[in-house]
């Protein structure tokens, strides 16, 4: 029997959208892959899985687990787990998430500039005043500061899900927008390195859309960023130092766009500009992709405990001298308590229906939802609305009834701390586990570039549950990676 009708025939009472089915049978655009894999044996593909393991742990693609200790108490370095089974996108459901996609951005980048500007979309009532103002993402000290072309999302991490029937019919949603340190496309980088290398012969049988050349766009939008009148734009990348938990990507995008990697302490400003300390003498930096959060970039305006960031930089930037990238304030569009709204923001800015549709949200400051809600705990996915990382959120239908006791108080004890979804049934796709090929649950975070234009590279970083049944796909929760193949037509 072929590995894929196997996993079907355990899909059989499984409710979630099959990526690689329809209607029983194979979808065309997995048939090549499916034809080569039956040729693959078990031992074949886990001697591939540990060689993956062994190269990415030689080259040091790991994360660190904050709270997580090994035996001796010290903290916990991982790999993300990493599935050898792609995961494959037909060229015109990627061309429908494409314009979705730099739709949704251009309008979150306008609403951003709005609300720190004229405040149109609070004026007309679209969005409720208070819910943007006293969001502590707003950063007050941005009101009336211009940025460069109007950007304050240069990249931007949008979680996209499948949602549908067992007939392989499902349409596109988006789960979260991620404005401000979106991280992960290194994965998505060494992911594809790491199957060309395993893989080579796929490559010569699936034309696969190339994604390799996302650091030349991205260094293209970054310098495109810089303040007006600078030529040559000189960039650095910002990083929290070594014991962050991406580190390795903040290394590995300097290396690859040729740039410096800077710490806080590496830069100060002077007559309003910032300037990295060489070994020649001081350079003037002109743009700066920042991997800090807004709270630990500038002692003399935000934490001034902190020695992650440099003292000054907010006057250089709100003189024009220097851009910060993604713009500081930018959060105030991604927390979860405006992420019901940005329908109405496309439609506001653009004059467009949305391409790509929100998850149905309850709102839990509003009675009405917060109501029902409490009604249908079991049922629902609850999220905090400062939440990150699958951390502070219920899983209703996995949920012991403690846990959902627990959500319970904290929602009447904090109602607009929280919002709710009802549990989609997400994608699964093929996934090579330890009892062979299965079917888990996925989603796809594509990452879009702001500069003069919005560009991305086709596909994005494909997460998986790898836990069966799980619906949770973050890396910190015990969720992997796999390569994401767009199939050009």
């Amino acid at each position: 029997m072929h590995p894929f009708d196997e996993m079907y025939e355990a899909l059989a009472t499984h409710t979630a959208l099959p990526e690689a089915y329809a209607s029983s049978a194979v979808r065309s655009h997995y048939r090549t892959y499916a034809t080569w894999l039956a040729g693959q044996s078990d031992e074949q593909m886990r001697a591939r899985r540990e060689e993956a393991e062994v190269i990415f742990r030689r080259v040091g693609i790991t994360f660190a687990v904050y709270g997580a200790k090994d035996e001796d108490g010290s903290g916990t370095e991982r790999l993300i787990p990493f599935d050898l089974i792609p995961r494959i996108v037909p060229a015109a459901e990627w061309d429908h998430l494409e314009r979705g996609l730099a739709q949704r951005v251009t309008a979150l980048n306008r609403f951003i500039h709005d609300v720190y500007h004229d405040q149109d979309i609070l004026r007309a009532g679209i969005i409720p005043a208070e819910q943007v103002l006293n969001n502590a993402q707003y950063r007050k000290v941005m009101q009336g500061v211009d940025v460069p072309n109007n950007i304050y999302s240069h990249i931007s991490g949008v979680d996209v899900v499948r949602a549908g029937q067992a007939d392989g019919t499902g349409d596109y949603f988006v789960l979260e927008d991620n404005l401000r340190v979106p991280s992960g496309v290194s994965y998505m980088l060494e992911d594809r390195k790491m199957m060309m290398r395993l893989f080579p012969a796929l490559f010569a049988r699936h034309q696969v859309a190339p994604v390799a050349h996302y650091p030349d766009l991205l260094l293209e939008t970054l310098r495109d960023s810089g303040p007006g009148g600078s030529a040559n734009p000189t960039v650095v990348v910002l990083t929290p130092g070594m014991y962050n938990s991406a580190y390795f990507e903040h290394a590995f995008l300097a290396q690859q766009m040729g740039v410096e990697l800077v710490e806080g302490q590496d830069l100060f400003v002077r007559d309003d500009f910032v300037y990295m300390r060489t070994t020649r003498g001081p350079q003037r930096v002109d743009v700066i992709y920042r991997r800090v959060d807004d709270d630990f970039l500038d002692p003399e305006v935000f934490r001034s405990d902190s020695s992650l960031g440099c003292a000054g930089l907010m006057r250089a930037y709100r003189a024009g001298n220097v851009t910060i990238c993604n713009g500081v304030g930018t959060g105030v569009a991604d927390d979860k308590s405006i992420y019901p709204y940005v329908p109405k923001m496309i439609e506001f800015y653009l004059g467009e229906k949305p391409i790509l549709n929100n998850v149905p949200t309850y709102m839990c400051r509003d009675p009405k939802d917060l109501q029902y809600v409490l009604a249908h705990l079991k049922e629902l996915v609850v999220k905090e609305v400062h939440g990150a990382g699958g951390y502070g959120m219920l899983v209703g239908p996995a949920a012991s009834a403690a846990e959902v006791e627990a959500f319970r108080a904290a929602l009447l004890a904090n109602p607009s701390g929280y919002i709710a979804q009802p549990t989609l049934s997400l994608s699964s796709c093929p996934t090579y586990v330890d009892a062979g090929i299965a079917p888990r649950h996925i989603d796809l975070r594509p990452f879009v570039l702001s500069g003069k234009e919005v560009q991305m590279v086709p596909g994005g970083l494909t997460r998986v549950a790898l836990q069966q049944g799980s619906l949770v796909v973050n890396s910190s929760q015990g969720g992997g990676t796999k390569d994401t193949w767009v199939l050009e037509a």
